[in-house]
């Protein structure tokens, strides 16, 4: 099929089921089939390179981006799988930290329709991206692909590839309607990205996903590499701009790197990182590229200052582990002498209770609260509600734009607005501040 423009292209992609607009789920009886008839029906272009496989309940889109970034510096060319994206699909498929282009994009969705009319086989959106990113990176003939599980692991349509590298970065209760409602369940579907002449790499020293990934580890022949075992980050300190971290792998111990990146958790993901490129490269990266890496370091909408005066921070949290995060660092790096306001909407399937708890005691004077642009959104009137329940002053909105210009008008240049609670909010109000527009389609439901 040839698509007449880049809108015309979304289109067809958009009109494919999207479980990440709609609630997750998976089919009675979940299977990769359908994804490995697709990637075979074109010669299997995942074979083509090596990869280096990151999941985990938060920081594994951080620690793809990183990875990517260091092993890059080696020179090596690399392609990167990312989700979700804030403004526009071509953040998600990336060679050398550079996305896909338009034409480029149209191109490949334009292969993707092909096959699926030659095959019969419909995927869904993001295993159509998914396998988009991998036809791609073979076109480009990358050295290594960084790709990032979309969501679990066992069944994500990303497992179709056979990893040298697999990387669990933390395990924490999420989407459990899909995944389990237990941390041993959640760490068991996410070890399903382990391979038999791999490294498995456990970003967490959590006792109960340890051991799982252990047990999955021996019965493969995997090698294991844990956290605190075989690497460690030594220090994790604030620093001006960032955080000054030390860590020490298999290979070397790099003293007080400054990491450009906010946040106490950002420390741990960067020491994944630097052990997933090593490992892929069973040497050590060296001193001066892993500092100038980190120090260039930038992650969209994590911890991310987009304003001084008021200061405006924006942070992914959208679930209770990124929320106790997003409070664990709030205090250090972003000191105000002023009021603190938080703009938040969230998603459905979200325990509010436990999404706010981390919120209550951070001083915040209002909260203002919408629902993010998406059909699962939760309605403003729920997240409202448990906040007064628990004593909090709170003004309700329409929109996110709305929730973000009232805590602005509230404001003086002294004080602190926190933006957080879904990156779909998230994307909605990076937008408006940065004036970068939106290249999604509206869709209906």
């Amino acid at each position: 099929m040839r698509f007449r423009n880049y809108e015309d292209a979304l289109g067809w992609l958009e009109a494919h089921v999207d479980f990440e607009r709609l609630a997750p789920n998976h089919a009675d009886v979940p299977s990769l089939e359908p994804v490995r008839q697709f990637l075979a029906a074109v010669a299997d272009p995942q074979r083509d390179y090596p990869s280096v496989h990151i999941t985990g309940t938060n920081g594994k889109g951080t620690t793809t981006t990183l990875t990517s970034a260091l092993l890059h510096a080696t020179g090596l060319r690399v392609g990167a799988f990312t989700s979700p994206d804030l403004h526009a699909i071509n953040e998600r498929i990336a060679v050398n930290g550079e996305p896909v282009g338009d034409r480029e994009l149209v191109t490949l969705i334009e292969r993707l329709s092909d096959i699926e009319e030659a095959t019969g086989i419909e995927l869904t959106r993001f295993e159509l991206l998914t396998a988009g990113a991998l036809l791609h990176f073979s076109d480009e003939g990358v050295d290594v692909a960084v790709i990032e599980v979309g969501l679990g692991g066992t069944w994500d349509s990303t497992n179709v590839i056979d990893s040298d590298v697999a990387v669990i970065t933390n395990v924490d209760l999420d989407h459990v309607a899909v995944l389990g409602t237990t941390v041993t369940a959640i760490a068991t579907d996410k070890v399903g990205i382990f391979r038999s002449e791999g490294t498995a790499i456990v970003g967490t020293t959590n006792a109960m996903v340890v051991e799982v990934a252990a047990t999955k580890a021996a019965a493969l022949g995997s090698t294991l590499w844990l956290a605190e075992e075989n690497f460690a980050l030594l220090v994790n300190d604030l620093a001006v701009g960032g955080r000054l971290i030390s860590v020490r792998t298999p290979f070397a111990t790099y003293e007080e790197i400054l990491l450009s990146l906010h946040g106490i958790h950002q420390g741990q993901n960067a020491a994944n990182a630097i052990a997933a490129a090593e490992a892929f490269l069973g040497r050590a990266l060296g001193e001066e590229l892993v500092r100038t890496v980190l120090a260039e370091a930038r992650m969209p909408g994590r911890m991310e200052l987009l304003s001084r005066a008021p200061m405006i921070v924006i942070d992914g949290a959208h679930n209770p582990a990124g929320m106790r995060a997003l409070a664990a660092t709030l205090d250090g790096a972003f000191h105000v002498t002023g009021s603190r306001r938080c703009v938040i909407g969230m998603l459905e399937g979200r325990e509010v209770d436990e999404m706010i708890k981390p919120l209550l005691n951070l001083g915040f004077s209002e909260f203002h609260v919408c629902a993010p642009d998406s059909p699962r959104a939760m309605a403003a009137s729920t997240v409202a509600q448990e906040l007064r329940n628990n004593g909090e002053i709170v003004v309700e909105h329409t929109s996110a734009l709305r929730a973000l210009a009232q805590a602005r008008e509230h404001s003086t240049d002294e004080d602190l607005i926190v933006v957080c609670g879904s990156l779909y909010l998230i994307a909605e109000v990076r937008g408006e501040l940065l004036t970068i527009p939106s290249r999604h389609l509206r869709r209906n439901g």
